[in-house]
């Protein structure tokens, strides 16, 4: 038998929004003061619709135990119109009513549903208009010099200063963390020093990372890409340029004394600094704290890094990158000598935060993984493979190549201080880059078509790389045990 039914919802307490027992206290009247089943969610955001209390009320209406469903604002039910659309399809097949209280309308009528649909397209419309007024300002304050809010980076507080416009705006102030900034700069640039090494020295000597009590690489990576630490001057200015990111500060602003900030929309799994297509770059008003050129003589080391990039990363396995510690999800790094292989994990050695001991021997994992990807392979039809060339990729990064070319020569043409020497360096860079992709273009182009029939013991090292990274999601290896994660 149908009852009706009440949902409220409510994401924080304010004193100009009406409680959830109000919410109720409405809907009651509305319905006439019957019995209605009651559903509820506090501190839940109606952007999504994983709340607890509305899932087990979809749950009902799709068992057919809901008649008319009560709220007291459409937006207490869905602020997506996405999200409603699917909804009402839902409330329809199954035959329930819906009433909004606040909006004063009933799905029971024709004019009730048309008032409907366009209440929602108004409410998408104004999040929208808000969304767009939000970002908007984000980026004037940023323009402004202003910090534009949320935590402060490692080694400042959040204070005020006075800024461009002669107001007192949101500021960076630094803090005692700031010598060790100065110090992790200062000591990465060194000779022979390497993030892993770096971090490991810093976890050692008892000193905090900014979250938590152990540093890593990409904590470190972060933090030494981060050009709110710079005293910015025009070589910080041309260095962004060459990048292709818009500098919104006038060059004068450049002061050798200003921290720079970085801003800029980025898919979920970029990074944030390394990749800087489309970004702003902005003066703030608070001071930096590392000099130009230890900042940039930084950027280059850290940048030839991700040149050389994984060059050596699993040349003694073809099961890098899949090999993890079922202890604490870390990965395994394989650490060789002339005689052997062995396994250690990189949560125990590079952070502190894991003491399992790997004794597994690598070369026997190798021979069980290579076992089970020859019997899978038995059961796959194989058919001549062409090799898929990667021309596109290839000429769409030698393009960008030229771009960041001409970047840097309109900005020498437009700058009194940049001095020769500093443009010839850069081309050479780009230049040195370029020689890379097309030796690794000619090596594409000249690959030849894989066998009729795959026989993973006879292929290469980096085939049986690719091979094992298609069949393997990841392999968790304990003391004593490995287990196989598939993922086909």
């Amino acid at each position: 038998m149908k009852t009706d039914a009440v949902y409220a919802r409510q994401s924080v307490e304010k004193k100009d929004s009406l409680s959830i027992a109000g919410q109720i206290d409405l809907c009651r009247r509305t319905a006439g003061g019957g019995e209605l089943r009651v559903y509820k969610d506090a501190g839940y955001s109606g952007k999504n619709t994983e709340r607890p209390a509305f899932q087990q009320l979809m749950k009902d209406i799709r068992a057919d135990r809901i008649g008319t469903l009560y709220v007291y604002r459409l937006d207490r039910f869905s602020r997506s119109v996405a999200d409603f659309g699917q909804l009402w399809e839902v409330l329809q097949e199954h035959h329930v009513e819906f009433v909004s209280v606040n909006e004063n309308f009933d799905t029971k009528t024709p004019m009730g549903r048309a008032m409907l649909h366009i209440i929602m397209v108004f409410a998408q419309l104004e999040r929208e208009t808000t969304a767009e007024r939000v970002r908007d300002n984000y980026y004037r304050r940023a323009a402004l010099g202003a910090w534009p809010g949320g935590p402060a980076p490692y080694g400042f507080d959040n204070g005020r200063a006075r800024g461009r416009d002669g107001r007192e705006v949101p500021s960076l102030i630094p803090n005692d963390k700031a010598a060790v900034v100065q110090r992790i700069f200062q000591e990465y640039a060194a000779e022979g020093m390497s993030l892993g090494l770096l971090a490991r020295k810093l976890t050692a000597e008892g000193i905090p990372a900014p979250k938590r009590a152990t540093w890593d690489n990409v904590t470190l990576s972060r933090l030494l890409h981060n050009p709110a630490y710079v005293m910015a001057d025009e070589q910080v200015r041309l260095h962004y340029l060459g990048q292709g990111v818009e500098v919104t500060s006038p060059p004068e602003a450049f002061d050798g004394v200003h921290g720079v900030l970085l801003v800029g929309k980025r898919e979920a799994n970029a990074r944030k600094y390394t990749k800087t297509e489309n970004h702003r770059a902005s003066v703030l008003n608070s001071v930096g704290v590392v000099p130009s050129p230890l900042f940039l003589a930084v950027q280059a080391k850290l940048a030839h890094n991700r040149q050389v990039g994984n060059s050596g990363k699993g040349k003694h396995t073809w099961l890098s990158g899949l090999l993890k510690c079922a202890k604490c999800g870390y990965s395994l790094s394989v650490v060789a000598d002339k005689s052997y292989r062995y396994l250690a994990c990189s949560g125990r050695y590079n952070m502190n935060r894991c003491d399992a001991a790997i004794h597994i021997k690598l070369a026997e994992l190798e021979a069980v993984v290579q076992t089970e990807i020859e019997k899978l392979l038995a059961q796959c039809p194989q058919e001549p493979v062409a090799p898929k060339l990667e021309e596109d990729s290839y000429t769409q990064r030698l393009l960008e190549l030229d771009r960041r070319a001409e970047r840097l020569m309109d900005a020498f043409a437009e700058s009194e201080d940049l001095p020769a020497s500093y443009l010839q360096k850069a081309l050479g860079k780009i230049e040195k880059e370029r020689e890379v992709l097309q030796q690794a273009q000619r090596r594409e182009a000249g690959r030849v078509p894989l066998p009729e029939k795959l026989v993973f013991s006879e292929l290469s090292f980096e085939e049986k790389k690719a091979v094992a990274a298609q069949f393997i999601r990841r392999i968790e290896v304990a003391k004593d045990s490995a287990e196989i994660i598939w993922a086909v």
